[in-house]
This record gives structure tokens, C-alpha cells and sequence, in this order.
């Protein structure tokens, strides 16, 4: 149970994108309806990011191998450097790694997180990112995207992000960068950008961007967390400083959300993509999205419906 009580019915129309609660300010809810995202200043605790830190050196060395977790590396840096965060640019799908996935059930984050999806909330897809100092090759530069495009599931209103800085993000970090409003368009095409050198795996990037649309870096500090829509096209920039750039990230859902059929939309290619790593790293022939879906996701609050 958390703070903020929730009626399921959008209040009389005026608010697509957030449920009645007793958290959110008519502002914040105005703002986020708007803009697509809502920025909550020191949110998680400086003890908690210490101990998330720990653990992701932990998982870098071997120490911890949690089952599922994808450990992604630099692949230009992939000779020079032993198994240490030099190398590591992001473990993804942690749910099994009890330390990291605290993160997903803080109360004080999954209080917010109910604001949009209702009370029966999944994590579906869970992040640690390290952004590595980056060479002119901008091989962690992700492009503008809309994290819709990994999802098979809708409504993308009960879908939201919780992104949360472990240390100050900035532009000479590589902070995120958002485009306020555009989680009011539809799912664009991806695929990979055009670029010099390597490209990591899944690094997908809008095909057209609008480059007319205006772009806000979002400056945080140590532990501020922003909350995004699915839709928002949102990137972010190179790691122009010689530290690391971490933060950690959950996208959390309704349980009541249902899996879709890509077949035929923009999303198919990258559902090939997937199912084709996942088959090479588990040595198995037959896999679904879905399945992998279902391994992914874990019930942080409430009951578990659809998802």
C-alpha cells in the first residue's frame, strides 16, 4: 500500500495520462500532461544509490552473477579492458538481483509510479547505466527514441519510466535530453542509426527525427528522479568528462496492461532482433517475445493480472 490512492477512471477527461491520487499537485499532473515527464528532486536516498553502486561493481567483477541479467559492454573497448565498469555500459533486466531490484520497490518511487499506472504495478524492463567517457566514435550516444518501441504491450498510458541519477547528470555528461509533448504523437519507426564505427546492440533511434521540435536537457542531481511516458521521444547526449555517468531506471506497468502482436507494425524487426539473442544466449530453438516478457517482468505492488 502506498500513499497516494487511486481511482482507476481518469478524473472527468481532463487528464489522460495520470489517475486520481492524493500525491500529485493539479500542477504536476497539468505539467506531466503537457510535457510527457515530471522531475521529483531528491527522491531516492544517498545510501540507497551507494548500496546500488556496490552491487554494479559486484556484477562488473563477477562477484554476483544474477540469473538473466545482460551485462553490456563498450564493443570498442572490449580488448583493452579486463572485466571492470571500464567496459560496462549497462546491466540490463536485474529483477533477479534482490540488491539492485530495490530500486523498484522503494516506496518512495512506487508511491509516484501509482500516479500513473494504478495500484496492481509490474517492473517490466529494469536498467543500471554507466556511461562511459566517450570518444569522437559516440559509441554510448543513444539517439532520440521512444522506449514504446521495445514494448509489446499496451495501454502506453499506464507505462512509465522512473529514471534516477546516482550522481549529478549534466550535459557534459550526457544527461537525457526530452522533447516536452511528444508522448501526444504516435509510435515512430527505429532501427539503427547511420553512424561511423560500431553500434551497441539495441541501440535503436527514430528513422526521422523532427529536429525542429525543441530539445531540454534535464540537469539532476544525486538521486532526483524523473517519471516519462512511453511515447516521449527522449535520448541522450556523449560523455564529454573523464567519470562515469550512472543512473538507474525501472519501467513499470499496469498488471492489467495486454501483450499485443507485433507482426506487421514497426516493432517487428526488433522482436526478430530479440528473440534471435535470446535463442544464441540460452542455446534454445524456439522463443517467443512474450516469453521473454514474462521472464522479465516481476509484480513489485498489488496482483498480477495480465502481464
Amino acid at each position: 500500500p502506498t500513499s497516494a490512492q487511486v481511482s482507476v477512471v481518469p478524473h472527468s477527461g481532463r487528464f489522460c495520462y495520470t489517475l486520481d491520487n492524493d500525491l500529485l499537485t493539479t500542477e504536476q499532473r497539468q505539467f506531466y500532461e503537457d510535457n510527457g515527464y515530471l522531475l521529483i528532486k531528491k527522491l531516492v536516498s544517498d545510501e540507497d544509490i551507494e548500496r546500488f553502486r556496490k552491487e554494479f561493481t559486484r556484477i562488473c567483477k563477477r562477484e554476483v552473477k544474477p540469473p538473466g541479467v545482460m551485462i553490456m559492454k563498450d564493443e570498442s573497448l572490449r580488448s583493452q579492458f579486463g572485466q571492470t565498469e571500464k567496459v560496462v555500459n549497462k546491466v540490463q533486466d536485474f529483477q533477479e538481483d534482490e540488491e539492485l531490484f530495490r530500486y523498484c520497490t522503494l516506496p518512495e518511487v512506487l508511491k509516484y509510479v501509482e500516479c500513473f499506472t494504478g495500484p496492481n504495478i509490474m517492473a517490466m524492463h529494469t536498467m543500471l547505466i554507466n556511461k562511459l567517457p566517450d570518444s569522437d566514435k559516440q559509441t554510448f550516444l543513444h539517439p532520440m527514441h521512444q522506449d514504446l518501441h521495445y514494448f509489446p504491450f499496451r495501454p502506453a498510458s499506464r507505462i512509465v519510466c522512473a529514471w534516477t541519477a546516482m550522481e549529478r547528470a549534466h550535459q557534459d555528461n550526457g544527461c537525457l535530453v526530452v522533447q516536452p509533448g511528444t508522448h501526444k504523437t504516435t509510435l515512430k519507426p527505429h532501427g539503427y542509426p547511420q553512424w561511423e564505427g560500431k553500434t551497441n546492440k539495441l541501440f535503436h533511434g527514430l528513422l526521422d527525427e523532427d529536429e525542429k521540435i525543441p530539445k531540454v536537457h534535464l540537469v539532476m542531481e544525486k538521486g532526483d528522479t524523473v517519471f516519462f511516458h512511453p511515447l516521449l521521444i527522449h535520448g541522450s547526449g556523449i560523455n564529454r568528462t573523464s567519470g562515469f555517468r550512472k543512473s538507474i531506471s525501472c519501467h513499470f506497468a499496469s498488471s492489467e496492461c495486454h501483450y499485443i502482436d507485433v507482426k506487421n507494425t514497426t516493432q517487428e524487426h526488433l522482436e526478430k532482433e530479440l528473440e534471435e539473442m535470446v535463442r544464441k544466449k540460452y542455446n534454445t530453438t524456439s522463443v517467443e517475445l512474450k516469453d521473454i516478457w514474462n521472464f522479465r517482468a516481476r509484480l513489485v505492488q498489488g496482483e498480477r493480472i495480465n502481464l
